[in-house]
This record gives structure tokens, sequence and C-alpha cells, in this order.
């Protein structure tokens, strides 16, 4: 018989190799062929069932003292080399099933409780022969039984055929033991001469003897299994028939135990009647107590609801009552400041109780109730009238407030005094209906209207008055003398110093206009919006300032808690919410203020003619207000400070025009010499506006200074060009004028600086164009020819211009000897030509170096020239020159 693969050392090595990470203990390896297919009749596989060559690896571990058994499944790789492919542990094993379609008997299936998918056939291992295939089923059973303690089942296979297969098969073994607590049970049955190995027997020793007992008795021998089986079904059925005829032996007794049950069953019958009939009873007591205990639930409950009632019912009663001495109140009494505690209280009442028959407060199935409607509709009308009285007299009590205060003239300022207005009588007496309103409001939203209406019309009368008067008497008490708005006109003497006059009262007295009556517009705005409950968000916390300044009234202080009320234009938290509020207040402001911004524009209007210079101060005083309303300003006084605003810019403006055409009636005069009188007086009139310059009035000085110099300098060239001959002595000598009179100006205003740099560049323009001529004019024969050099040299060689017309040596000696044979008289000619039609004599010095130094660069030009062209001809040299001019 050839080697068995289980005997292979090297298939075992190479299995050890493969499972070494494991630290398994290798029992068996044995080489199989794995398959899915169906077995044919013919014996043989299908086509597309192919076997795969695979190795079955047994192995142990022990863990404690506990063993666990392992089934590897091992593929060959590319290399030929073993490696892990399944791995089933035994104690899952629950079948193990020959295949009985292989007619060798050489393929099996092993079945194991804990696979994914149980629809899946399981792989059918075929051995090469019957005796593999019982060494690997005798290993598995042996294992499964010593390590678990338990045998798969069997099928398809006879474990005794198998018992009897591994005793024949193994001649000679050694058992070698090993206590369960150890280890596994590693019976490795060696055979050295079939090389057979079985872990141990299937069946037991002493089983074995008393099966062969057993086929003594029959005196059979180990091959008549078939008739021993035979024999053993005919004594089977011998002792079943033996039964039987036992049970017919006893029937009499069975009669008898018949016979007691039916006795027992009829006693059970009759107690179950009885108790069927105790049943019976017993339940119609139960519905007899059942019905008295809902009787006595249902009166005990009627009792229960109809005290909830009348309590309820009183409750609303109560609700519905109208007090006699409300109702008196309400319908005609009197609204005196003694009566006003009891008109606020029967207000709350009646609010509360219109409140009360509303659908959160009130049970929705009242609603519909006649007495809750008649009530409702009583405590409507009560409403009606209340709002109606109180509306009517609040109006007239309004009216008749403001007429007492303007008929007593000791409110208003008079001839020799100016008065403050104080309106905290007013406010004080308004306070007292404060409260009445807010629940007027809650009554009736609309009634509101028409009192703040009336209340704007009473009171826009008082302040237009007060403010009238003010602005009256503080004109009447400013003395100040006029000054005239001439300032650069030509007609007026040059050195006259105008407009010397101080004139500071009238810029204070407009900033006394602006201390006094801001603030109060401003508290008079938070003290309507508050006082007639206009739902915006309040600023101005308690004691704040209105203007950025300490408020000249802090009297009233202790005594005035009403709030300040956002500008629409800074009001963005919680836009949208109050936007109907905040527009229907400044429409209220615009009642309540509006006509008194002409008594402003009329102090405006004066100041600016007394003195309009005083516009730059006063723009000045009104920006700061401005930047300090910013935040909490009612939206009428923003406005009222912008209109000032621009009825100063617009003043100024004016004067800023008229200024303009008083410098171009200049041009108008004949033949003018000389410093223009405009340019030292602009001087003068920018050093007083520089005075009154106060805060961001800036913008509006740059803004004059541009349009004053601007025009200035056009009117100076129209001026010049009249008469060319002098137009370069002209502009040079203004524009050193407008240098000098505004150096100490330029340094500390920019617009200033830059027109001072554009009349400097000016005035080297100037100087260069007319000491030109100066110098053309002594010296023309000699630099027209020089022109003629530079002209040819564009065109030719310079050692070819000797050759032309009027280049020879000849002509340039010819030209040297007539203007430098007395080249000292020329000069002094130049410089009484210069010094001749100069009006400025200070300028003189500083035009004669100019000239001196224009005059050497061209010389050293022509000399240059001269060398190049006309290398051997002798002419003075240029230090020479120098040294002549220098000595002059």
């Amino acid at each position: 018989m050839a080697k068995s693969s289980a005997d292979d050392e090297e298939l075992k090595r190479a299995c050890e190799a493969a499972l070494e990470s494991t630290k398994q203990k290798i029992v068996m390896c044995i080489r199989v062929a794995k398959s899915r297919g169906i077995w044919a009749k013919t014996g043989k596989l299908g086509r597309s069932h192919t076997a795969k060559p695979r190795v079955i690896a047994i192995s142990t571990k022990a863990k404690g003292q506990r063993t666990k058994a392992f089934l590897h499944v091992l593929k060959y790789s590319t290399g030929g080399v073993l490696e892990p492919a399944k791995l089933y542990k035994l104690k899952h094993m629950s079948k193990v099933e020959v295949v009985t379609n292989d007619p060798s008997g050489c393929t099996f299936m092993l079945g194991f409780d804990n696979l994914r998918s149980q629809s899946v056939a399981p792989p059918q291992w075929t051995m090469r022969n019957v005796d593999d295939r019982n060494r690997v089923l005798l290993c598995i059973l042996n294992i499964c039984k010593d390590v678990l303690g338990r045998l798969p089942k069997v099928v398809g296979i006879d474990v005794v055929e198998m018992a009897l297969w591994a005793k024949e098969n193994t001649p000679t073994f050694t058992k070698q033991h090993t206590n369960l607590q150890d280890g596994p049970i590693s019976a490795a049955v060696e055979e050295r001469e079939m090389k057979v190995t079985v872990e141990r027997e299937l069946v037991s020793q002493a089983e074995e003897e008393d099966m062969e007992a057993l086929l003594g008795t029959y005196v059979m021998g180990i091959g008549e299994a078939e008739a021993f089986s035979e024999r053993l079904k005919r004594e089977v059925q011998a002792l079943e028939a033996a039964n039987v005829h036992a049970i017919l032996e006893n029937e009499p007794l069975i009669d008898e135990v018949l016979q007691g049950l039916e006795a027992a069953t009829s006693c059970v019958e009759d107690m179950d009647e009885w108790l069927g009939i105790f049943n019976l009873k017993l339940r119609h007591m139960r519905e007899d107590i059942e019905s008295i205990e809902s009787r006595n639930n249902k009166l005990e409950m009627q009792s229960v609801n109809n005290k909830a009632l009348i309590e309820e019912l009183d409750k609303l009663l109560e609700r519905l009552r109208i007090p006699s001495e409300y109702a008196a109140s309400l319908t005609g009494g009197s609204f005196d400041e003694a009566r006003m505690l009891q008109n606020i209280e029967a207000c709350e009442w009646l609010t509360n109780a219109l409140r009360g028959l509303e659908a959160p407060n009130m049970d929705p199935s009242y609603a519909n109730m006649r007495a809750v409607k008649e009530k409702r509709a009583e405590l409507d009308k009560l409403k009606t009238t209340f709002v109606r009285r109180a509306s009517e007299f609040l109006r007239n009590y309004f009216t008749s407030l403001v007429d007492f205060m303007i008929s007593d003239k000791s409110y208003f300022s008079q001839r020799g005094q100016l008065k403050r207005p104080d309106h905290a009588d007013l406010r004080y007496k308004c306070r007292t209906y404060a409260r009445l309103l807010q629940h007027l409001k809650s009554l009736d939203k609309n009634c509101l209207g028409p009192l703040r209406k009336a209340y704007c019309t009473s009171l826009n009368l008082l302040l237009r008055r007060e403010a009238r008067e003010f602005a009256n008497e503080l004109r009447a008490s400013t003395k100040a003398s006029r000054n005239p708005t001439v300032w650069l006109e030509g007609s007026t003497g040059s050195n006259q110093n105008v407009n010397s006059t101080d004139t500071s009262t009238v810029s204070d007295a407009y900033a006394k206009m602006l201390t006094i009556f801001i603030p109060l517009l401003v508290d008079e705005s938070s003290f309507f919006a508050h006082f007639m409950c206009f739902e915006v968000p309040a600023l101005v916390p308690p004691g704040g300032l209105a203007n950025g300044n300490k408020s000249a009234h802090d009297e009233d202080d202790a005594n005035y808690d009403d709030l300040g009320i956002m500008d629409i234009d800074e009001n963005d938290n919680k836009a949208g919410k109050n936007t109907g509020e905040l527009e229907a207040l400044n429409e209220s402001l615009h009642d309540l203020l509006d006509g008194i911004q002409e008594d402003f524009y009329a102090v405006v209007d004066w100041a600016y003619k007394i003195d309009p210079l005083r516009c730059i101060s006063m723009h000045g005083i009104t920006e700061r207000y401005i930047s300090g309303q910013k935040a909490d300003a009612a939206g009428f006084v923003r406005i009222l400070l912008d209109d000032l605003e621009s009825r100063i810019s617009m003043q100024f403006s004016k004067f800023v025009d008229e200024a303009c055409h008083q410098i171009e009636r200049n041009e108008r005069n004949v033949r003018q010499l000389g410093v223009l009188s405009y340019i030292p007086r602009f001087a003068t009139l920018a050093t007083r506006m520089e005075q009154y310059i106060q805060g961001q009035s800036r913008d509006l000085v740059d803004q004059a200074y541009s349009k004053f110099v601007t025009t200035m300098f056009l009117t100076l060239d129209k001026i010049a060009k009249a008469d060319p001959k002098y137009e370069d002595i002209m502009l040079l000598e203004n524009y050193a004028a407008f240098q000098n009179s505004l150096y100490d100006l330029a340094n500390m205003v920019p617009t200033l600086a830059k027109f001072y740099h554009e009349a400097s560049e000016s005035y080297e323009q100037a100087c260069t164009r007319h000491i030109n001529v100066i110098i053309f004019y002594q010296f023309e024969r000699l630099f027209q020819f020089v022109r003629r050099i530079e002209d040819l040299m564009y065109t030719i060689p310079p050692e070819e211009i000797p050759f032309q017309l009027g280049l020879s040596k000849m002509d340039l000696r010819k030209v040297v000897k007539s203007s430098l044979s007395g080249v000292d008289k020329s000069i002094t000619a130049m410089y009484k030509r210069l010094q001749k039609n100069l009006t400025s004599e200070e300028l003189l010095p500083s035009l004669w170096d100019k000239c001196k130094k224009e005059f050497l660069d061209k010389y050293d030009s022509f000399a240059q020239l001269v060398a190049k062209i006309y290398p051997s001809e002798n002419i003075p040299s240029v230090s020479e020159m120098r040294d002549l001019l220098a000595s002059m």
C-alpha cells in the first residue's frame, strides 16, 4: 500500500511553518481535494466542479486548564508554499457526513453550527483512499470526545465498522495518556509497519468485552452481524407481544378504576352546578351594590359641581358689577387736581374691567352670555364717555395754561432785561395729568392725536413769542459798530486800516441765543414725547447734557426727570418697530417748534450786516452744537441747526462773492503800476478770518481762500496783459508782495501755503522773462550771433560754421568789438534800465543778482562756443567778466 500523506514529515514541517504565529500544536496533517460538485453515476465530478488541492491540519492549543482544538485548511500559494486559507473551531462541529454519491466512500463533509450562511452547501473533502478518510475522521472524533466531551453527529458511516477498522490497523501501538487537566489527550498511535495513527479507540475495552459476551450467548461470531441483527429483531417483537398480553390480563382492575373515575366525575359536576348558582347570586348582589355606589357618586358630583358653579357665578357677577363711585367719576366727575386720584383709580378699574372681559382673561364659553355682552356694551359706553370728557378738558386746559402765560409779560424779555424762558411751572402742571394721558392711550389710542395737536398749537405760540422777544432784546442790548463790507475795493488807499472795530459781541449774542434756546427746545421735545406717550427709545439719561456743555438751568435738573428722544437718523436698534411712532413724533415736533427758526434767522442776518466775517465764528458755534446733538437731539432741533448752518454758509458765500466782485473791478481802472491794492488788503482780511475760526469752520474759510486767491491771480493776469511792455514787472512785483504779506500765515494755513508756492513759481517765471529782455536789449547783436551758431550746429559740423556767410572769424571780431568794447557801460545801462520801471525798490538787489547770474551763464555758453568753433580767436574770459560784474 502506498505511503499516506499523513506520515509525510516534510508536509508536517510545512504546516508548522505556516501556523507558527498561532503557537498551536499540529496533531495531524493530510492532503485532500476540495470540491463543491455533485457526484454523477459514474463516480466522477462534473466538469464545472473541479477539485482543488488542499491540506487539512488538526491542531490543539492549551489555554489554562482548557484545551482548544482547531481544523485548519491550507492552500498552496503561487510559489508552492502553504498558507492558511480557512480556520474552523472543532467546538462548533455539529456533523460528520460521508457523501453517499461517491461510490468509493472517500468523500465526506464537515458541518459547523456557526457558519453565517447555512443555505450554501459546505465544501466536500475527498481523500486518496478509505484508510486516509478513516484516519482523519477517527482523529477528529477522538479529539472531540476527549477535549470537548461530546461527539458530533455521524452520518453515512457505521461507528462499529470504524472501531473495527481502527483495531485491525493498530496491531502494535503505544498509548500516551495525559491528564485532561494538563492538556489534550494526544494518544498518538504509532504503527511502525502500516504507519496508521489513531488517537483512541472509538469503542472502549469494556464495551468490546460486553459485546463479545453477548455474541457468545448467541453462539455467533464477529462476521455474522446480519444474522445477529435479525435474531435481535425477533426477540424485541416477542417482548412487545408479551407486554400486550399482560395489559389484557389486567382488564378487571382497569374497569374498577374507570367506575371510580365516573363516580368522582358525577360529584364534580354536582359541585360545579352549586358553584354556578352561588356565582349568579353573588353577581346580582355585586350589580346592586355598583348601582347604589354609582347613584351616590353622581349625587356627590352634582353637589360639588353646584357649589363650584355658585362660586364661579359669584366671581362673574363681581367682575360684571360696576362700583357706583367709579361710575360717577367716569360719567360726571371733575378733572380738578384734587380729584385726579379718584379719576386715575376709576380709569385703572375701567381698564382692568375691559381687559378682564377679553378672550385671554375670560373663559371663551362666557363670551356669548347675554349678561357678559350687555356688560361689555355698558363698559364701552363708559369708556367713550370718559375719553370724550377727558379729551375736551385737556384741550381746553392746554389752551388756557398757555394763554395765561402769554398774557403775563413778566414771562418774556423786556427792554433792558433778557429773560430766560422758564417752563418749570408749566411742566409741573402738565405732569398732574400725565397718568391720565397714559390711561387714555390704553383706553383709546386714537384720542391722543387731537390732544397732541392741541398741545403743540398752544405751546408753539408760547415758544415763538419767547424766542421773538428774546431775539429782539438781544439785538437791542448788543453794542457793536457796523463795519463796512468793502474789504478789497480798489478805490480806497492801500495803507488804510479797514475793519478794525471789535465785533465779538455779535457772535457772543448768537452763541447766547443758541445756549438759551437749543437746550430748551431739546427739553421741550423730550418732555413732549414722554408726556404724550410716544413709544420711542429714550437716550438722554436723567442729568444728561443737551448740547455737550453744562446746561445753564441746572436748577431744573432736580425736578425734571423726562427722557430725551433719539434722532430718527440715529435710531438703528429697533428699526421698523418704532418707525411709525418716530414719524408721528417728528410730525408733532414740527407742529410744536415750527416758526421759531425765523427768529434765529433774524439774529444771523443782523450779525451779518454788522460784520460779515462773524459768519465764520457763528458757523463754528453752530457746528459745535450739531456735533453735540448727534446722539441726543430731537429730530426738529437737528433740522433747525442744519438750517442755521446753511443760512450762515449762504451769507458768508454772499460776502465772498461780493469781495471777488470788488477784486474784479480793479481791472476796469486806468493803467496801474506797482502793487495792486487788494494784495496787502487780502493779507489783512486773511489775518482777521483766522482770528474768527472756531471748531470745524476751517473748511468754510479754506473755500473762501481758494475763491479769493483764484480771483486775485486771474485779475492780476488780466491787468498785466493790458500793458505788455510792463507785464512782467507788474507780475513780479505783485507776486512778491503776495509772498511777503502772507509769509507768516502760509506757515500755519495749508491752503494759503499752496497758493504761496504758486505765487513763488509765477514770480520766478516773471523775473526770468524780464531779465532776459533787459540782457537782450543791451547785448542783442552778441546773443543773436550765438543763436545763429546754435541753429546751424543742428545741420552742419562745427568746423564748417566759420565758412558760413556772416559767421566768419572777421564777423566774430566785429561782434565782440561792438558788444564788449565798453562792456562796463553796457552793464551800467542794464542796471539803470532794471531800476527805471521798478516801483518796489526792495526788489532791486535780488533782481540785479539774478540779472548778473543770468548774464554770466549766457556769456559762459558764448565763450564755450567760441572755443569750440573759433579756437584761435581770443575774447574776454568768463572770470574777467565775473570780476567786472562783482566790482560794479
